[in-house]
This record gives structure tokens, C-alpha cells and sequence, in this order.
């Protein structure tokens, strides 16, 4: 089915990927001559917007950390196909392999994560790429949507008014280049013991604290030391107040909605959600602290044991 892209003779193993959350299909690609290679195949009709995406993959390639690179971008499938290959990151999924590492080992990868990201958030942004406008609009409706479902939770109400009361918070910094999906579910722990970063497919342009939620949702189930490790790293060790309402803004935010997105993958995926958020309003005591109850109580720990 891939005959029409450039090279593909040398391929001898083809594997489809079955994992992740992306609309694309993903496939390890491995040559002749043992090289490896991720694809991504999408439908026709997103050749724009794959075509954009894969020209701020090259750009994000010059950073000078490990990621999976442009090789090639092009139509297949009869024209009916995009596709995008890109190098493969050999190595472990960290959302795996941190659990099993030290503390230390976990707040220093924590930190190397945090310095990717300000790489990322530090690239120049052409006048004409900045966004007129912000997704605030767009969020109140998500909240509203929220609000409207069948889907709530009991003793949502401090949530609904601290987002509510703070959402004019967002977008207050200069907009960055996002990768999108930050978290250590896109990162791979290469067998030097350095990092590489996968999955560019939800890059944007926008509020750089924004990239920081996930660490909420799906970092502190995996490794605490790791996300205090992200957020001192990326901040020089000096995190500035704004930051933390910011960030309790979207965390309050998606701890709500993602419950409501869950529901077109089923209720073990809702009730996953639903787990999240309680586990959120726990951790920022509903939303009355700005700082979640992880960061304070491990911050000063986490920076001892790396003296």
C-alpha cells in the first residue's frame, strides 16, 4: 500500500502501531540496512495541515535535542493518502521506565524535559504566525458544554468559579511554538539516558503555561519528581507566581472537560477522566490553592538530592 513512496523497496518490516490518541496511522518502518523509521499516514484531505505541520517539525529538528526527525513528506495511497516520515527514537517510553528509576534519577530527567520545552517555547515566532486571537472563547464553551452534561461530579462548584473568576489569566504571556502534548507519554529514554521527544501531531501556537497541564493529568500518576523537575528546570528555579494561577486555570479547565471528551471512547475512559479530576481537586484543595500539594511538599527534597 506504500509502494508509491520514495525508498520504500528497502523496507523490510512494516508494523503498525496501535497505541496513542492521534487520528493518524502510525507504523515502524525498519530498512534493509537496519535503519528505522516512524510513519504517519493521514487522510488526503489533511495535507495542509500535515504539510504545515511537518515544516515546523524541521524547524523544531534544529533545537539540538533528540526527536523524531523529517526524512520525507509527500501523497500515497493512490493520492489518496499524506504522509510524513520521520526518524525513529529509539528507546524506552518514559512514562514507563521512570518508575523505576531512582528519585534522583527522576527530577534530573524532569529537568532535561523542562530545558526541551524552553528550547521549544524560545523559537523566534514570525510576526504573521502570532494569533489574533485566544482560545478563552472557545474554553468557556467547553465549561459550558461541561456544565450542561450529564457527565458532572459533585462538589464541582469551586472549580467551575475559579476557572470562571481566572480565565482572563490565559494568554497573557507572548505566544510561543507548542509541542502540544507534553508529557513523559511522548518521551522516549534513549539508551544513552537522554531524552528524545515524539509525537508532534498537536503542535500550536499559543500560551506557553498551557503546556504544563498534562503534567497534572498524566505526569504525576507516573512520577512527582519528574514534574517538579519540568517546571524548576524550564523556570531557572525562580517560578513566578503568575505561573501557578495560570496553570490552575487549565488544570481546573481540563480537569472538567476532559471528562465530557472521554465519553466518545467509552465509560472505562470517563471513569479514567473522572479519576483525574478528583485526583486534581485534591491536589489543589478545589481549586482555594493556585499551588498543587505535589510541587510544595517535594520542591525543596527534590532540589536537595541533586546536590
Amino acid at each position: 500500500m506504500f509502494e508509491d513512496i520514495k525508498d520504500n523497496v528497502d523496507w523490510k518490516k512494516i508494523e503498525k502501531i496501535n497505541y496513542g490518541w492521534s487520528s493518524d496511522e502510525k507504523y515502524y518502518i525498519e530498512t534493509n540496512a537496519l535503519k528505522q523509521y516512524s510513519l504517519r499516514v493521514s487522510d488526503i484531505g489533511s495535507y495542509e495541515k500535515k504539510l504545515k505541520e511537518y515544516k515546523t517539525v524541521e524547524k523544531y529538528a534544529k533545537l539540538g535535542f533528540e526527536m523524531s526527525k523529517p526524512i520525507s513528506f509527500g501523497i500515497c495511497c493512490n493520492n489518496q493518502k499524506v504522509y510524513m516520515l520521520l526518524s525513529w527514537v529509539e528507546g524506552e517510553d518514559l512514562e514507563k521506565a521512570l518508575p523505576i528509576l531512582s528519585e534522583k534519577e527522576q527530577y534530573l530527567l524532569g529537568r532535561e524535559a523542562g530545558m526541551i520545552l524552553k528550547k521549544i517555547h524560545g523559537m523566534k515566532l514570525p510576526k504573521k504566525q502570532i494569533p489574533l486571537s485566544t482560545n478563552i472563547e472557545k474554553k468557556l464553551k467547553q465549561l459550558s458544554g461541561y456544565e450542561s452534561s450529564s457527565l458532572r461530579i459533585p462538589d464541582d462548584e469551586y472549580t467551575i468559579k475559579y476557572i470562571k473568576d481566572n480565565i482572563n489569566k490565559l494568554w497573557s504571556k507572548p505566544a510561543v511554538y507548542q509541542h502540544g502534548d507534553f508529557h513523559p507519554g511522548n518521551l522516549i529514554l534513549t539508551p544513552d539516558g537522554k531524552l528524545g521527544v515524539i509525537d508532534f501531531n498537536r503542535w500550536g501556537i499559543g500560551d506557553p503555561y498551557e503546556e504544563f497541564y498534562k503534567l497534572e493529568s498524566f505526569g504525576t500518576d507516573v512520577s512527582i519528581p519528574y514534574c517538579v523537575g519540568q517546571i524548576d528546570a524550564y523556570f531557572d528555579d525562580v517560578v513566578p507566581s503568575d505561573f501557578w494561577e495560570i496553570l490552575a486555570v487549565y488544570v481546573a479547565h481540563a480537569s472538567l472537560y476532559s471528562i465530557v471528551w472521554a465519553y466518545q471512547f467509552g465509560q472505562d475512559e470517563i471513569d479514567n477522566m473522572t479519576r483525574i479530576c478528583r485526583k486534581s481537586m485534591l491536589h489543589y484543595d478545589d481549586f482555594k490553592s493556585v499551588v498543587p500539594g505535589w510541587y510544595m511538599s517535594y520542591h525543596n527534597d527534590y532540589k536537595i538530592i541533586t546536590k
